[in-house]
């Protein structure tokens, strides 16, 4: 190898890596491992900008101090994700079975309001078995609303038929009740009934009916006939008995003969038999049938009662069965009603007019692999189920960019707080925002691919409407945690633990080891609450409390992108120093930024790359330079595209050292 390849390929080997075969999702974490062990390996010089002293330990070498100061303190969450619209309407197919798409608008098609006001069709789905069921479902309705019509009628029918029932068995017993007064009086009928119905007094004495001096009606009057009968009879039999004693004087006197006589005798017994006869009939209607009549119409009295109950019940019955059948028609013609509105709001759904304006986005284009391949593809004579979103119609004029915070920092993170958004396709533009909604679970669709990774959805909104933002564009994105101005700050590589304690080593006679107390921090400087002074020295490389100095040259090239290399780089420190030990906070900070495969743009990554492209490029070494000086942020920006676009070149075979050899033959190394 050359030693022009040589100097080159030591200046990329911390930023590049050679891809392997483990496929495009493997080859580009690997990426961002060795980008984040470039922080490792310049973990000890990123502040080589800072004020410098040199001091003489016990073993003679120079140490690398920082010198404590006051300064403003920025904290920031840095995530990375993608552009989205705030608001979206997403149209789903409302049809009951599968449809086929019999027309369906282009992709990417912009509706405008006065789409919406002309009612532009987006999406025809087939409707043609729905047009031939439509028929059968009038039909039915027709059969079902005639049998409602009959039923309703039966009904009202069975209801005047109960009336006229109930109405003929209350008179009735109303006719019972006066037939019983009319025979034995109102005030007689009324104990006589409501005798019969006390049964605790026992069986009714009804001959004793006789002897009430409120007896009335026709019993009355029956008594008092035959009592009259008798009396009348009484007096004619006495009328004969004088009349055959005055016979048989005169007849001892000769004055009538024998059989004058014998015919008044006669006559007497005539009349005797006549009065016995009328006292036998009164006796008669007395004893037999006075109570005979009183219970018969007692009797009719009360089967008129019964007769009004089960008239009652049987009214009831018949009106319940009317009704049921009433109910059942017009529950059969709500339904068929129903099918046939149904019908016809599938026929109408098959039409999908534009609700609002948007970009028009397939379903299928925004749904996963799995879903998509099981759904299949949204296009013209594709079929789609029932609930199966269609078409997305997301509002452009007011955008947001989704992303996903690490646990790490999602308790920093808050809605309403300021930040700023960065788009991959427009380095140079800087758009401002804020946050409107963190998740309160971490994202399930991250977790079969790594479980031990938990990151929440977050969602920034973008001020302002830009008509050349399109959903899925790239985003990185800075959310202004807390602003802390005047504080007294240190570089997050000089806090040590120690023993459960966060400490710093004071420069003075020698290496002093104090404990402070720490706030917050961003990805360099750290908060000191308590435990230094302003104008203090700290050494920047924390010595190891036990264990030899680990070798400080680069790592070599086989170990570039694996764990071992990682690991290796995050325990070197800057040549002529000591071995440093990162700090809790800068070991959090580095994993962090290594989960989400960020480039940390470091002093030292800076100034390497730098030198770089002015010995491959000095064209755009110098425009960079100029940028810097005008446009620090967008500096950085421009300078992670270019470090982007070489990664992705070494991961073709087209850039580095590596990249030159395969298009020169040479597979050395290979």
């Amino acid at each position: 190898m050359k030693p022009e390849e040589q100097k080159n390929r030591a200046q990329w080997l911390p930023y590049i890596k050679v891809p392997a075969a483990g496929g495009l999702l493997k080859k580009r974490r690997r990426m961002w491992v060795i980008v984040i062990a470039i922080g490792a390996v310049a973990g000890a010089t990123t502040l080589l900008l800072a004020m410098k002293v040199k001091s003489s330990g016990p073993a003679g070498k120079e140490l690398s101090t920082f010198t404590v100061r006051r300064d403003n303190l920025v904290v920031k969450v840095t995530e990375s994700g993608s552009i989205k619209a705030l608001n979206t309407i997403e149209i789903k197919s409302q049809r009951e079975r599968d449809a086929v798409v019999l027309s369906i608008v282009p992709e990417g098609a912009y509706i405008t309001q006065e789409d919406v006001d002309n009612g532009k069709v987006l999406v025809e789905l087939d409707k043609a078995s729905l047009e031939e069921d439509l028929t059968q479902r009038e039909i039915d309705l027709a059969s079902a609303e005639a049998s409602y019509t009959e039923a309703k009628e039966s009904n009202e029918i069975q209801i005047k038929q109960n009336e006229s029932d109930i109405t003929a068995a209350e008179l009735k017993v109303k006719f019972a009740m006066i037939d019983l007064k009319k025979y034995l009086g109102d005030s007689v009928a009324e104990k006589f009934v409501a005798s019969a119905e006390d049964s605790s007094e026992g069986p009714i004495d009804i001959e004793s009916l006789v002897e009430d001096p409120q007896l009335g009606g026709d019993a009355l009057q029956k008594l008092r006939q035959l009592t009259e009968d008798i009396n009348l009879k009484e007096q004619t039999y006495k009328l004969a008995e004088s009349k055959l004693e005055w016979s048989q004087k005169l007849y001892e006197k000769k004055y009538i003969s024998q059989t004058e006589m014998e015919a008044d005798s006669l006559d007497k017994d005539r009349k005797q038999i006549s009065w016995k006869q009328a006292q036998t009939a009164k006796e008669l209607f007395i004893k037999y049938e006075f109570p005979k009549q009183a219970e018969q119409l007692l009797s009719d009295y009360n089967e008129a009662k019964r007769a009004l109950d089960r008239t009652y019940a049987s009214t009831r019955s018949k009106l319940a069965q009317a009704q049921a059948r009433l109910k059942s028609a017009e529950s059969n013609l709500e339904q068929r009603r129903e099918r046939l509105n149904r019908t016809n709001k599938q026929i109408e759904v098959s039409t999908i007019k534009a609700p609002a304006p948007g970009l028009v986005t397939y379903g299928s284009s925004t749904e996963g692999m799995s879903r998509r391949w099981r759904q299949g593809p949204i296009e013209e004579g594709g079929t789609v189920r029932e609930y199966q979103t269609i078409i997305s119609l997301p509002d452009m004029t007011q955008m947001m960019a989704e992303i996903k915070v690490h646990e790490s920092s999602v308790d920093k993170v808050r809605p309403a707080q300021k930040a700023t958004i960065v788009m991959d396709a427009f380095p140079d533009k800087i758009f401002s925002g804020e946050v409107i909604k963190v998740a309160p679970l971490p994202d399930q669709q991250d977790n079969w691919l790594s479980p031990d990774l938990k990151v929440y959805k977050t969602e920034v909104s973008i001020a302002g409407t830009y008509d050349f933002l399109k959903p899925g564009m790239s985003a990185k994105v800075e959310i202004l945690v807390e602003r802390l101005d005047d504080v007294i700050i240190v570089p997050v590589q000089v806090v040590a633990n120690r023993g459960g304690k966060k400490v710093c080593y004071v420069l003075g006679s020698g290496p002093e080891e104090r404990e402070v107390q720490t706030g917050l921090f961003n990805d360099t400087f750290v908060q000191i609450l308590e435990g230094l002074q302003v104008g203090e020295k700290v050494l920047l490389s924390p010595p190891k409390i036990t264990g030899p100095v680990v070798q400080t040259s680069m790592p070599d090239s086989e170990t570039v992108g694996t764990e071992q290399g990682v690991k290796e780089r995050e325990s070197q420190a800057e040549p002529g120093s000591q071995s440093q030990a990162p700090s809790q906070s800068q070991t959090e900070e580095r994993q962090g930024r290594r989960r989400r495969g960020e480039i940390e743009l470091t002093d030292e990554i800076i100034e390497r790359t730098m030198d770089f492209l002015e010995q491959m490029n000095p064209e755009k070494a110098q425009e960079l330079k100029r940028l810097r000086q005008s446009d620090p942020a967008g500096f950085k920006t421009e300078l992670k595209k270019v470090m982007r676009e070489q990664f992705e070149k070494v991961g073709r075979g087209e850039g580095g050292p590596r990249g030159r050899r395969r298009q020169d033959g040479d597979t050395t190394g290979q």
